[in-house]
């Protein structure tokens, strides 16, 4: 019994050049993810200044003109925090390592004023709405390296330190109320004295990044 072979059809050019198509999209896939898994262990591993120029390229990661670099991981509502205004927030604080350094146990009223805070975190404050959650990394130049700027524990919290805040405020307090709710205090206080007294009260807050301890 004879089999008559069949020959096979040559493959047409245009499926070839297709084909290698496929193969290099494939390389090129290999050799960019290859490239960005060493350049995320070059930043873990390097520099503050190699992880944030690594950070900065990272989706939703913005990064303003003084360096700080934030991210929305939950939008807000309403108006932003302006000079003198309050923000009442929960925070903790993190190094790269991801060690906590500081954490609040409660919502802690922040002003929004120079010398109350770190000022890469005031500038953070300023970016955020309530009900919103953040993420801020910050450089020691604009932490407890920032000139006039001394850290509260330096073995704990060292000066050159890059530091990861992430900041979910409850609420806004505008100068205006803030100062209102001052004056309430104040006439308190006077009737409970039965005279003046000593000086204008201040709200009560726990000490937050950078505050007077």
């Amino acid at each position: 019994m004879s089999v008559t072979a069949v020959p096979l059809q040559p493959v047409k050019r245009a499926y070839k050049v297709w084909l290698w198509i496929g193969v290099l999209l494939a390389i090129a896939l290999a050799a960019g993810l290859a490239w960005l898994g060493t350049r995320e262990q070059v930043a873990a591993k390097g520099t503050d200044a190699q992880y944030l120029a690594w950070n900065k390229s990272r989706a939703g990661v913005q990064t303003t003109a003084s360096g700080l670099q934030y991210q929305v991981l939950e939008p807000g509502e309403g108006g932003k925090a302006g000079e003198g205004d309050y923000v009442v927030a929960q925070y903790e604080g993190r190094f790269r390592d991801g060690t906590v350094f500081d954490k609040s146990e409660r919502a802690v009223p922040f002003p929004v004023q120079a010398g109350s805070a770190i000022p890469g975190f005031l500038e953070g404050l300023k970016l955020m709405q309530k009900g919103g959650k953040y993420r801020l990394w910050i450089p020691s130049n604009l932490a407890y390296g920032a000139p006039g700027v001394q850290s509260p524990d330096p073995e704990r919290v060292p000066p050159d330190a890059m530091l990861v805040f992430t900041v979910s405020p409850e609420r806004i307090l505008p100068a205006a109320v803030v100062q209102q709710m001052m004056m309430q205090q104040q006439m308190q206080q006077m009737q409970q004295s039965g005279g003046a007294p000593g000086g204008p009260p201040q709200p009560q807050r726990d000490a937050g990044p950078g505050a007077p301890r």
